[in-house]
Order: C-alpha cells, then sequence, then structure tokens
C-alpha cells in the first residue's frame, strides 16, 4: 500500500449517485457537474456506465473532452465488451480510468452470475488485462464485498494485482457493515494480499444503516487511501457516502486520521447547491456540512457561546466549506458583460450565444423581482435555460382565482410539442388547481409521488424551488421549476416532469451497474 498520507477523493455522484430514483441526468447536465466536481478538487470522478446505454457513453467521452485535471472513469463489468467501451468512452481524457467490477459472495456468485469461484477469478482477471490495454490506471472492485469469504478475498486481489489493477476496491455493496468490523477487514486485507503494498486500497460503503460515513472512514484508519462518495450522500437506497462529510473529517481531525485531500473546501456547498438543482433531491436542514442549519445556534446558551468565542461550539468555520459570500453583485441595472464574467466565476459555461443571451434575459427578469441576487439564483436560473433549450413541455401563461371561503381555480396555457393548449380545473389550493389543470392538457396518467418547496436563498422574495416527482408504469421522474411566485414554480416543475417522463433518456437500468 502507498505509505502517502494523501486520501484519494473518488467522485461517483454521475455514476451510482444517478441511481436515486427520478435523479438520472443529461448529458449537459453531468458535464455541469463534471466541471464543478474539477474545480472541487475531486481526484477521480466516476462519470458513469459507459456500456449502459448510448447516451452515458457520449456523456462519459464529453466529460473526458473537457475535464483536464482530474482523472476521468467509467465503471465496467467484468466482460470484454463493457471493458472496451469504456475504454473507448474515456480515451480523449488526459487521466482516465477504467473502474470493473464483478461480485464475489456466494449469494451473488450463486444466485445473479452463476459462476463458480474459479470463472469468477478468471473473469477478473481477464477484464484487468483487456482494461490495460486502454490505460494503466486500472481499477478492481469486489461487488459485496462485505458478505465475501475472506480466503476468496484474499485469492480475487491477489490475481487482481498480477493481472495489473493498480487500485483495490472493498465495496459494502448492502449496507452491511459496522465500523469496527469494517476496519478489522481492511485491515486483514492489506496484511493478508500479497503485492498489497503496490496498489492503493479503496473503500466504497452504502449507507442502509447510516453509516456509510462512519465505516469509510474506519477503512481510512486501516490505511486505506481512496474513498468512494457522493456529493450530499446521493446514491442507490439510503445513498452513499457523503463528500463533503469525509473529506470535513478528515480534515477536522486530522490527528485521528491522518490524512488530507486535495479538495477546495470553499467549493463543497456551491457543489452541493448544484447537484441539488440537477437532480431535483433538496439537502435536508439539518444535514452536516451543507444543510442550511449546519452552522446556526438556536439555543441562547450556544448564542452566548459563539458570540464570545466562536470555537466554544463550532469546530469548522462556515466560510472554510462555501458558505460566504454567496451575493452576486449585480442588479436589474447591470450589463451583459458583468453577467458574463460572474458565470465564468461560478465555473458555468453556456455553449451558444442564444443560450447566453437567454441566461441573461432571465437574469434580467428576476432581478425586478428581487432586490439581490445570489449564486443559487443563477444556478437555478441557468438550469431552467438547459431545461429548455429543447422542452416540448413548456408553461405559456397562468391564472389562479384564490379567495378564503371559495374554492380555488387556475387556468393554464401550456405549449405542447409546439402546440398551445388551455384547461381550468379546480382543487384544494392554487398550486392542487394548476397541476390538475396542467394534467387534464397532457394526460400523462402519472402518479404524483412527492411535492416539496425549498426556498433557493432567504428574504420574502426569495426563489421557490419546487422539486415533483412522478411515477408511471414503475418509471420514476423528478422535474424542478423555480420562481418568485410558488404557483407558477410548481407548474414549471410539473411540466418539466412530464417531459422527462414522456422523454427518458436512452439508457439502459441504472442498477446494472451497483457496486
Amino acid at each position: 500500500m502507498s505509505s502517502s498520507d494523501s486520501l484519494i477523493i473518488f467522485d461517483t455522484t454521475l455514476r451510482d449517485g444517478e441511481q436515486s430514483p427520478g435523479a438520472s441526468m443529461t448529458r449537459d447536465e453531468k458535464l455541469r457537474i463534471a466541471r464543478q466536481l474539477e474545480r472541487l478538487g475531486v481526484d477521480v470522478i466516476e462519470a458513469g456506465f459507459a456500456a449502459a446505454s448510448e447516451g452515458d457513453f457520449n456523456a462519459i467521452r464529453t466529460i473526458a473532452e473537457h475535464v483536464e485535471h482530474s482523472t476521468i472513469c467509467s465503471l465496467a463489468r467484468a466482460g470484454e465488451k463493457d471493458v472496451r467501451r469504456a475504454g473507448e468512452a474515456v480515451a480523449p481524457a488526459p487521466r482516465r480510468r477504467i473502474h470493473t467490477f464483478i461480485a464475489t459472495s456466494p449469494i451473488h456468485m450463486e444466485k445473479k452470475l452463476r459462476m463458480s469461484p474459479d470463472e469468477v477469478v478468471g473473469h477478473a482477471v481477464n477484464a484487468i488485462k483487456i482494461a490495460r490495454e486502454y490505460t494503466d490506471d486500472v481499477e478492481f472492485s469486489a461487488e459485496d464485498a462485505v458478505r465475501s469469504e475472506m480466503d476468496f478475498l484474499v485469492r480475487v486481489f491477489e490475481a487482481a494485482i498480477e493481472a495489473g489493477a493498480t487500485t483495490l476496491n472493498v465495496p459494502d455493496t448492502v449496507g452491511y457493515a459496522t465500523p469496527d468490523q469494517w476496519a478489522e477487514q481492511m485491515a486483514t486485507l492489506i496484511e493478508r494480499v500479497n503485492g498489497s503494498e503496490n496498489v492503493i486500497w479503496s473503500t466504497h460503503c452504502h449507507n442502509d444503516l447510516g453509516l456509510a460515513v462512519a465505516n469509510s472512514l474506519a477503512a481510512v484508519r486501516s490505511g486505506f487511501r481512496q474513498v468512494e462518495c457522493t456529493i450530499n450522500g446521493l446514491g442507490e437506497r439510503a445513498g452513499n457516502a457523503a463528500l463533503e462529510e469525509v473529506v470535513m473529517a478528515t480534515r477536522t481531525r486530522q490527528d485521528v486520521y491522518g490524512v488530507s485531500t486535495r479538495i477546495d473546501t470553499t467549493q463543497i456547498v456551491p457543489t452541493s447547491k448544484l447537484v441539488s438543482t440537477i437532480t431535483g433531491y433538496p439537502v435536508q436542514p439539518n444535514k452536516a456540512i451543507v444543510g442550511a442549519n449546519a452552522f446556526a445556534h438556536e439555543s441562547g446558551i450556544h448564542q452566548d457561546g459563539v458570540l464570545k468565542h466562536r470555537e466554544t461550539y463550532e469546530i469548522m468555520r462556515a466560510e472554510d466549506v462555501g458558505w460566504s459570500t454567496n451575493r452576486l453583485s449585480l442588479g436589474k441595472l447591470s450589463g451583459r458583460n458583468a453577467f458574463k464574467s460572474r458565470l465564468k466565476d461560478l465555473g458555468v459555461e453556456l455553449e451558444s450565444e442564444e443560450a447566453l443571451n437567454d441566461a441573461f434575459r432571465r437574469f434580467k427578469e428576476l432581478a425586478d423581482k428581487k432586490r439581490e441576487i445570489f449564486d443559487e439564483d443563477i444556478q437555478a436560473l441557468v438550469s431552467e435555460v438547459y431545461d429548455e433549450q429543447e422542452e416540448a413541455f413548456r408553461l405559456v401563461a397562468l391564472h389562479v382565482c384564490s379567495e378564503t371561503g371559495e374554492t380555488p381555480e387556475a387556468t393554464v396555457t401550456a405549449s405542447i410539442r409546439g402546440e398551445e393548449m388551455t384547461a381550468t380545473a379546480t382543487g384544494a389550493g392554487p398550486v392542487d388547481a394548476a397541476l390538475a389543470a396542467i394534467e387534464k392538457i397532457v394526460a400523462s396518467g402519472a402518479n404524483l409521488q412527492l411535492y416539496s418547496v425549498n426556498n433557493i436563498t432567504s428574504g420574502t422574495d426569495a426563489q421557490g424551488e419546487v422539486n415533483v416527482r412522478l411515477e408511471r408504469a414503475g418509471r420514476i421522474v423528478t422535474g424542478q421549476g423555480a420562481d418568485t411566485d410558488i404557483v407558477i414554480a410548481s407548474a414549471k416543475a410539473y411540466l418539466n416532469a412530464i417531459e422527462r417522463l414522456e422523454h427518458p433518456p436512452k439508457r439502459a437500468h441504472p442498477q446494472m451497474g451497483d457496486v
């Protein structure tokens, strides 16, 4: 194992994070997040699963063409077709990795793969050798390692090292481990595997028991030097280890973990907000590091202590993770060049002058409604620009009548594939009436699974960000909309979800790549 005190941060938001229900991202959305992850200082970006679909392949390749400083990685099952597809996808990247995996637990080998242990080892070795044709940076994962037999793990990892793997990943695929147990198993692997000193040991923990970060940090204490994680802990089921928590835990408690990362921690909050906006997964207020209340003090005793000396109750500074100076010093009189410059500062690159002009127009409209514009407002605004570039379902007009003692009524005009249609409906409230009117127009037959409203910034003039999750025939999508008027934001979000429901991205089921 490397004797370095550097901890490699491997971010899989774009791959494992996308497996959250309704969190599928377009190529442009993935590129926006990848650029921000590079800005954050992530070492390895797992950009997707190249063999899953043409869409995933194109997204990985686009990211590989645009990201210079982070290693771009594609996941691949231990089969020649998958590995070669991954190699082709990451080929343009200055730094590239192929991450291949195969299950090693008895239940997975028998019930899912229907392979013998010898066959599993053979597939792993062959996949690694093929991957080496494309890059010297090859990672191998033993899926469901937590329920695998130690002797077999030692065998397959030794074979992987001999075949040319440079990083060995030990995943807790089902979130079953506990910190003490995980630390012991990780230490045992390092001790028993011949050649362990020549590779980087990595862990990838799921959060089913709420222990993903704790287990990841336990592995670090045992000598592991790569942690696989996601922004906001996004991911399958209960999610993955949260990048922001792993990074700040190792930074704040360096006395315990003795490692450092190259993460620019001031970019943590902006990255969190961008991922939340694009995926439609809001961050809970009491979420560690990036929650709105993470540095808030309600208790009088706490407030008094912090005012006298911050460190009485705060172990980190809010500004160190990016909570400071998020105000855009522009207003309705600001020019296009100043707006464009601020977009660049935020790491936002619009692909055309038309898109920039559209964003600037929206900025001016928003500046007429709000006294202060914040970076979060700009990110939400840019998301709408991307969403509407090829939008077939668009809100044209909305009229709502709501008064005490009367049934609310909404009239909606929407553009459906270029044709304007109008419908009126009543509901329990103005939002309910507006969504009912839209449903009259689109007749989607979808079930509303989730409706949530979050303020993008503070103040009574803040934009509200609405997230709508719809389900139809087993397919789940999430739509987002933002506006200073919550009813308008709700209508936008519902139409955005309908858009995604009617025009799904061309990709296979994401669970085909679960490690």
